[in-house]
């Protein structure tokens, strides 16, 4: 219902002035969007739903969806559609925040899922990040977050044990990890290494993303006193983020 909605809007946008059609209908989608008809994040009507409704070739709407997309005006994800796109969320990079406040702070719904959580025995480097002998028990989870049912980030995050026993048993589906750790280990320190990545076959399939899309990793360890926390890589879609820091001094 929705979708045939936004096509009704569409066609009654476009114009009858004499330009190409694609231009039309890309001036037309533009319209939508910027006089807040065609919402962030709504997903666009498919390539052949256009086709039948306006009464253009599929070549016609394939063009002006891909230049729309090279416009930052749309999003195209592999075998889920095409979305109308947004201002680029941001996180902050020299400060920890809650994902989910991000989100909020933008008028936006945060959702989760969790792709896996549970123990295992730390390989050598775990443990080096962890502050742990090689052997013992640490907590794993990882966690796919969505803005508006758009992924805009996978947390793969180790836990420690000894400051977090809870870890495993909390609901993230009401919380963030971030909440918890938050509140059973105050944060007092924190470290960051940031770098663009080219993700894998499986993060890719995670973040809904096409071959060769770069993303932002943050490798973030977090102390409590003297004992480390945790250990996360967060992986942000390069199309659907940027990051944010600010700094006093002079420049």
């Amino acid at each position: 219902m929705v979708e045939h909605t936004a096509i009704a809007q569409l066609a009654a946008a476009m114009s009858d002035e004499p330009a190409p059609i694609y231009q039309r209908v890309k001036q037309a989608i533009v319209s939508q969007i910027r006089e807040g008809h065609w919402k962030a994040n709504q997903r666009v009507p498919s390539e052949s739903e256009l086709v039948n409704e306006l009464g253009v070739s599929r070549m016609t709407i394939n063009r002006a969806l891909r230049e729309l997309t090279g416009e930052g005006f749309l999003v195209r994800m592999q075998g889920v559609g095409t979305f109308v796109a947004e201002m680029k969320g941001y996180t902050a990079m020299l400060e920890v925040h809650n994902i989910a406040d991000e989100i909020a702070q933008r008028g936006n719904l945060h959702s989760c899922k969790i792709l896996a959580i549970g123990q295992n025995k730390a390989d050598p480097e775990q443990a080096a990040v962890l502050g742990l002998s090689t052997g013992q028990t640490l907590y794993h989870s990882l966690i796919v977050h969505y803005e508006n049912e758009l992924p805009v980030q996978l947390e793969d995050r180790l836990v420690n044990p000894l400051v977090a026993p809870d870890y495993l048993t909390q609901d993230y589906h009401t919380f963030t990890p971030y909440t918890y750790l938050m509140r059973v280990a105050p944060l007092t320190a924190g470290e960051h290494i940031v770098e663009a990545v080219l993700p894998d076959a499986r993060q890719r399939k995670h973040l809904a993303l096409d071959e060769h899309e770069p993303c932002l990793l943050i490798r973030r360890q977090t102390w409590s006193d003297t004992k480390i926390v945790t250990y996360a890589r967060l992986l942000y879609p390069g199309s659907r983020y940027k990051l944010l820091g600010r700094f006093k001094g002079h420049g």
